[in-house]
């Protein structure tokens, strides 16, 4: 299904993929991320309007990523990639050591925060960018 140019199929699987990285990347990382972000156990149990807004958000982020692929003229893999790269550089990596740095946080939690927004574009961009 296209909307103006867009494949919400593609959109849709992006997201899901995205949400599934994430429960794999704080999975494998979530004793140091929880050690770095200062936290327990018991604050990072999973409750559902949480997860909910993260499936949300990660679905609006992979419709409006599909937007920028398909008003860029060329929805090919490099394409794709190279715009999950920049989109990542000049918006995620830099609004996380802002706000990272203003929270006092360790650059432990930069790392592992940005590198989980890394590969939720590089995910979203092979899906979109090969079956968008």
């Amino acid at each position: 299904m296209m909307f103006d140019g867009i494949n919400l199929t593609a959109v849709l699987v992006a997201a899901i993929a995205s949400f599934i990285v994430g429960a794999l990347w704080y999975g494998i990382l979530g004793k140091v991320w929880m050690k770095a972000a200062g936290l327990t156990r018991e604050q990072t149990r999973p409750a559902a309007v949480p997860m909910v807004l993260a499936f949300l958000c990660q679905l609006v982020m992979a419709f409006v990523f599909a937007g920028v692929i398909y008003h860029l003229g060329n929805n090919g893999l490099k394409t794709g990639l190279i715009s999950a790269g920049m989109i990542w550089t000049g918006f995620v990596l830099t609004t996380q050591i802002v706000n990272h740095r203003f929270q006092g946080a360790p650059w432990a939690l930069t790392v592992i925060d940005s590198g989980h927004w890394l590969a939720v574009l590089v995910v979203q961009a092979i899906i979109i960018s090969l079956w968008g």
